[in-house]
């Protein structure tokens, strides 16, 4: 999560490299193999699966490449047991970060994310060491093309769960509870809107603002390493990055 603006982030993500990409979709890859294991390749009765392909489609997975991916996912049992695992720690001064893996070696991936940590100036933490400063929520972007009213969307917001809404001026940032972001992601695409991302994040209390030159690049060299990871799926952390033009 890249600061406030979960859209900016967004837009990195679809101007992305090919082989960027390619580590997006093996991360959703796996995290169905996950999913299906625990709930099966119905996605209708399986809500986990149903949101893992939207969040698919919103980074612009292919239909043929998601059905192959559901198809493996169901073919392979037990051959790719993945274990999830969260570290929490803390950057350069004091950004607090979460990673959420999935791990089939545990002994790899706790070395590797320290080996981050320690190499870019941050310090990995036990358990419950930052997440307390992070509270889960379903977080659901809408493409704003300038046509949008505010009022007409807050009422639909309100109307189908969400809890708040920030709108900006090419896209709109809703947050609810995770149990309704599913419904609140299907009703707002029933009634028309453009929804580009519907994920459960954690979402920090509040933010830290870098200024030293030298505490800007190490973090930004934690994040990069850190999701480049193939065993990272997700990254969490107060830092207020600055925006990228």
């Amino acid at each position: 999560m890249s600061g406030h603006s979960k859209w900016n982030n967004i837009k990195r993500k679809k101007e992305a490299t090919d082989a960027v990409k390619a580590k997006i979709f093996t991360k959703i890859g796996r995290e169905m193999m996950v999913v299906i294991r625990e709930g099966g390749p119905d996605p209708n009765n399986n809500s986990k699966l149903r949101d893992l392909i939207a969040k698919a489609k919103s980074n612009n997975v292919p239909n043929d490449n998601i059905e192959r991916l559901i198809k493996k996912a169901a073919g392979d049992g037990d051959k790719n047991s993945y274990e999830s695992m969260v570290y929490e720690g803390y950057g350069p001064s004091g950004v607090a970060v979460i990673v959420e893996c999935l791990t089939d070696n545990k002994n790899r991936t706790a070395g590797n994310i320290r080996h981050y940590f320690d190499k870019f100036g941050g310090n990995l933490g036990t358990s419950g060491c930052v997440s307390y400063l992070f509270t889960l929520k379903g977080v659901v972007v809408l493409e704003h093309d300038g046509e949008l009213d505010e009022d007409t969307v807050m009422e639909d917001v309100m109307e189908l769960g969400g809890d708040d809404m920030t709108f900006e001026e090419d896209s709109v940032e809703i947050v609810c509870q995770p149990e309704a972001l599913s419904a609140l992601r299907d009703g707002l695409t029933e009634k028309g809107y453009l929804v580009v991302s519907a994920e459960e994040e954690q979402v920090p209390g509040n933010y830290v603002t870098l200024t030293d030159e030298e505490a800007l690049r190490k973090m930004g060299l934690l994040l990069e390493h850190l999701e480049d990871d193939d065993d990272v799926q997700n990254v969490w952390h107060n830092w207020d990055m600055p925006d990228e033009e």
